[in-house]
């Protein structure tokens, strides 16, 4: 980067000394001065395209190198030097707009946490290394300081801005004993936290890693404008030897040449996918690889997991059956009271949904004696003056009298209560589909999307009954890891997305020809082995990605074409004699500069998303708090 700058002032200070040289009347001088800095110049770009042909690339100085060669031997060597500084600009230009490009990327490293408050009982606070800290230790998190690691709260209560994580502008309000993200911004009032994982291990690492091998990835179509090269190369040799045969004239071979020198084909598909990565970055979205951008433009198939993907991985209280048996002053909400009153001495992932749906019902819950739990199966404890049994129907049917097993449909379960001996009713439980799957699915068929299909180690009614809700064309149920990557790899309609959250997707997302991670839940294999990485838990961001893929595709093309197109016309207009040689070198700077320009627009992105058609698509909800992934029911 120093070089190419210090390039473009050598440059300019010789352009000066030859202008002195001018002005006083000494143009022997001027001009050898200027034919000897142009020819050193080719000559070094001469060796370095040498080395890029050995190394089996074919690059495109050749006509840099002829160009400058051309104006200095037909005595344009003031046109010879603007061709130089046009070259050392043009990379210049492209350094600083890839810098602009990926400065999203690069703040992510710049704002790693790098230090952190350790609190220890009877000693002071002490500052050490984010490295040295370990799980289990208790951290002191001052206002507006960044969270070092993963954790939970031990505060009441705090407000943290998550934005560089998950995209979100708004703050995010936790209460105690929740997930803290490292890489978040604790709000106004100082926290205590106990983390739950390294430095290494955390969030806002992970996202780091990933933004580095995105950083330094190159993408196919990077190499598809190097491939250009050849017919560019060709066709401007050709015009120009065309020219100078009709006209007779050797200057018109130079003052093509001028104009054909094509920094913008090197420099538009760079910019632009750096762009793209970093749009995505702002909205949540880590692409691992630049080249992934171009396949997301071409997603043909989306596959979809289902529990913690299509759903919430959370079951939710859907319905509360009280049963006819049971005491005839026992309402609904005293049922769910005391199932939920004797859950909290359960350890089940259940436990906490019903618990959840009493508190969000603002039923109080009553102090517990004698509670037992039976390991999967249920829990039984005294709350208040009743004894409780709540868990799997042969638990409770064992311990109660009037027991009538409840009809359940597809996508439910029933949590069994008996009170007092007696049978008294069911909880039906549901992982419900995200509020915002109908729409990503009608979002995905608006990009282009032709099939979509549910890949699920569920039972085949539950599998059917979710995606019926969600407009999916074809299911596999019951099925394993190998059975998903088997599905996959069959599939017609290419390129297949895959999208999952769990260990067990890991596999088939690295099959697929994109694998998309739900990674907001933490750093898990499915994020290690997805090209993209959805750092928000938003459905949604599925179909951004391909937006955003297709919107910066379409970009590094235009840009590409442009390029391509005005040196074209240039190159014709200096064959007919009307460009000369000196005015042909400026005019391909104002090129230069159209085309970084154009590809920089990949960076912007509209307050809603837009279909290749330039259609709206639906803005996303306010994303909610990171879920636990669902277990099989008790």
């Amino acid at each position: 980067m120093i070089m190419r700058f210090s390039l473009v002032s050598a440059t300019l200070l010789v352009g000066v000394l030859v202008a002195a040289l001018l002005a006083a009347g000494h143009t022997a001088a001027a001009e050898g001065t200027a034919n000897i800095y142009s020819l050193g110049i080719a000559v070094f770009r001469a060796v370095s395209m040498v080395r890029g042909l050995l190394r089996g690339r074919w690059g495109i100085d050749l006509l840099a190198v002829t160009a400058i060669g051309a104006t200095v031997a037909v005595g344009e060597y003031i046109a010879s030097l603007i061709i130089v500084l046009m070259l050392s600009g043009g990379e210049a230009l492209e350094t600083f707009a890839q810098g602009r490009a990926s400065r999203e990327l690069r703040s992510l490293l710049d704002r790693s946490p790098r230090t952190a408050h350790l609190e220890r009982p009877g000693l002071p606070v002490e500052d050490l290394p984010v490295e040295r800290v370990n799980p289990g230790d208790v951290l002191l998190i001052k206002p507006s300081e960044i969270v070092p690691v993963d954790g939970k709260l031990l505060t009441a209560a705090g407000i943290f801005d998550e934005s560089a994580l998950t995209g979100e502008s708004l703050p995010m309000e936790h209460r105690q004993g929740e997930r803290l993200l490292s890489g978040s911004v604790n709000g106004e009032n100082a926290v205590r936290m106990r983390a739950t994982a390294t430095a290494a291990d955390s969030q806002y690492s992970q996202i780091v890693a990933l933004v580095q091998e995105a950083a330094a990835s190159r993408a196919p179509i990077v190499r598809l404008a190097d491939r250009y090269a050849i017919p560019f190369t060709l066709l401007a040799f050709l015009l120009a030897g065309t020219a100078w045969f009709l006209s007779q004239d050797p200057g018109r071979f130079a003052q093509v040449l001028v104009v054909a020198t094509p920094c913008p084909l090197l420099i538009a598909a760079p910019v632009a996918f750096l762009a793209g990565t970093s749009r995505a970055a702002q909205a949540g979205i880590i692409i691992k690889n630049a080249g992934t951008l171009e396949q997301l433009a071409r997603i043909r198939t989306a596959v979809f997991d289902k529990t913690g993907t299509l759903t919430r991985g959370r079951p939710t209280l859907h319905e509360i059956r009280v049963s006819p048996n049971a005491a005839p002053h026992l309402s609904a909400a005293r049922l769910l009271q005391l199932a939920a009153s004797a859950e909290q001495y359960s350890s089940h992932v259940l436990a906490a949904s019903v618990i959840a749906a009493a508190l969000t019902r603002e039923l109080p819950l009553l102090t517990g004696t004698d509670a037992h739990e039976h390991a999967t199966d249920g829990v039984a404890a005294t709350c208040g003056e009743h004894t409780v049994v709540v868990g799997k129907p042969t638990f409770v049917e064992s311990a109660t009298t009037g027991f009538e097993r409840t009809k359940l449909v597809s996508g439910q379960l029933g949590i069994y209560v008996g009170v007092n001996g007696q049978f008294t009713g069911t909880l039906i439980m549901s992982d419900p589909l995200r509020e915002n799957a109908v729409e990503t699915l009608a979002s995905l068929r608006t990009l282009g999307v032709k099939e979509t299909m549910l890949l699920t180690g569920d039972t085949a009614a539950t599998a059917w009954h979710i995606a019926a809700e969600a407009g999916i064309s074809h299911v596999l149920a019951e099925c394993l890891p190998a059975d998903k990557v088997a599905a996959v790899a069959a599939l017609g309609t290419r390129p297949v997305m895959m999208v999952g959250d769990g260990v067990n997707d890991a596999p088939v997302l690295a099959a697929a020809d994109v694998g998309v991670a739900m990674g907001a839940k933490g750093a898990t294999a499915a994020s290690e082995s997805a090209d993209v990485v959805i750092m928000l838990d938003d459905l949604s961001k599925v179909a951004a990605a391909v937006s955003i893929g297709q919107r910066t595709i379409r970009i590094a093309h235009m840009s590409i074409w442009t390029g391509i197109l005005l040196s074209i016309g240039l190159m014709l207009a200096a064959a007919y004699g009307y460009v000369p040689a000196v005015a042909g070198a400026l005019l391909q700077e104002l090129v230069d500069l159209a085309t970084i320009l154009n590809a920089l627009r990949a960076l912007g992105g509209e307050s809603r998303q837009h279909d290749r058609a330039g259609q709206p698509l639906t803005r996303p909800p306010r994303p909610v708090p990171p879920a636990k992934r669902q277990v099989p029911g008790r």
